[in-house]
């Protein structure tokens, strides 16, 4: 998910360990929902409904359980352009899609970059890709779009956690070419988990924190990670949910203009109820529990329903509302449903 956050004091506080993800999140709500409701933040995003097939022509090991791919056209066409922030949507050999944020030079056309940390316990996407996709492996990718578009500034502070670097990658070359005022502070759990670190040092070593837990004990506060803003600077953040919501806590009492984040997880789905959501097109009728998405459960029936961000904000799974109330938790029109967050009172028609 991305965000935008101005430096004005929002009434939140520091939440403190364990109840964690739910706490942290339920203490941002209020700013998330400024955030999905102000369309003055930026556009969302244009769906991109090309296919395009890609070789994987390189798989590169970045650091621990990280693995970079490098993708290009099978007939060495250049490739679709992009901006740093975008993303590609990559339909895996199983069926499975997943979103990648792009990390490679924005100016290269003759292939895309992504890297994929692996996760035990996760969905199985990353573990496919780690298991099954080789150099000559061949596979599908929709966009490039863009949920997080890197703005003009005379300064910024880059914050990455982890495998958050790699949207944050190409804005800080594309700072550094401009001859932007930019500082970059990249956590991790240690230095053997963080990809591109050979890369990051041959950018300018003043200009760049690298910050293990492993060296320092304990993560970084909010408060800390923006010391190292430059003056009116904005600010770029990827990573985890904790990392996030502390920069956005302590945003006000730095020196920075404005925060625009992203996240890779959704959102803690809190206070979810059941619902039962009713396919026009189709006439089936699928039940939705409290603790899952409607997107979850109308992907089983309907596999090819198109989504990208999972949470809430770029307007790809917006279905038009036939009948029903709608519990909005996203960035939507009245009529129409954000089936990856929002939920329904009862039960709901959509035109599916």
């Amino acid at each position: 998910m991305a965000g935008v956050d101005r430096a004005v004091p929002p009434a939140l506080t520091h939440a403190g360990p364990d109840r964690f993800l739910w706490a942290l999140d339920k203490l941002t709500t209020a700013v998330e929902w400024l955030h999905r409701n102000d369309r003055r933040d930026h556009p969302p995003v244009r769906p991109v409904d090309r296919d395009i097939p890609l070789l994987v022509s390189e798989v590169r090991a970045e650091a621990d359980e990280v693995i970079s791919l490098r993708l290009t056209s099978p007939d060495g066409a250049p490739l679709p352009t992009w901006q740093p922030g975008a993303h590609l949507d990559v339909v895996l050999p199983f069926g499975r899609k997943r979103q990648y944020s792009l990390c490679g030079d924005p100016g290269e056309r003759g292939h895309y970059r992504i890297a994929v940390r692996r996760l035990a316990d996760g969905d199985g996407g990353s573990r496919e890709i780690h298991d099954e996709l080789r150099s000559g492996s061949r596979i599908i990718a929709r966009g490039p779009r863009n949920a997080f578009p890197f703005i003009t500034a005379p300064s910024y502070l880059f914050i990455a956690g982890g495998i958050g670097i790699t949207p944050i990658l190409p804005m800080v070359r594309t700072a550094a070419a401009r001859g932007a005022n930019w500082r970059l502070v990249y956590t991790g759990r240690s230095r053997e988990s963080m990809p591109f670190l050979g890369e990051l040092a041959a950018l300018d070593p003043a200009r760049v924190w690298i910050r293990p837990d492993t060296e320092f004990g304990i993560p970084a506060s909010g408060a800390e990670l923006l010391e190292h803003s430059p003056p009116d600077a904005a600010v770029y953040c990827c990573g985890p949910i904790p990392m996030i919501t502390g920069v956005r806590v302590d945003l006000p009492g730095s020196g920075a203009d404005s925060l625009h984040w992203e996240r890779f997880s959704a959102p803690p789905i809190v206070d979810g109820r059941p619902f039962t959501v009713e396919l026009a097109r189709t006439g089936e009728t699928v039940e939705v529990p409290a603790d899952r998405s409607a997107l979850d459960v109308i992907g089983e029936v309907l596999p090819q329903v198109p989504y990208s961000c999972r949470q809430g904000f770029c307007g790809t799974c917006h279905v038009r509302v036939l009948a029903g109330e709608v519990d909005h938790r996203g960035r939507a029109e009245e009529d129409r449903m954000a089936i990856c967050t929002s939920r329904a009172t009862g039960r709901v028609v959509l035109d599916l």
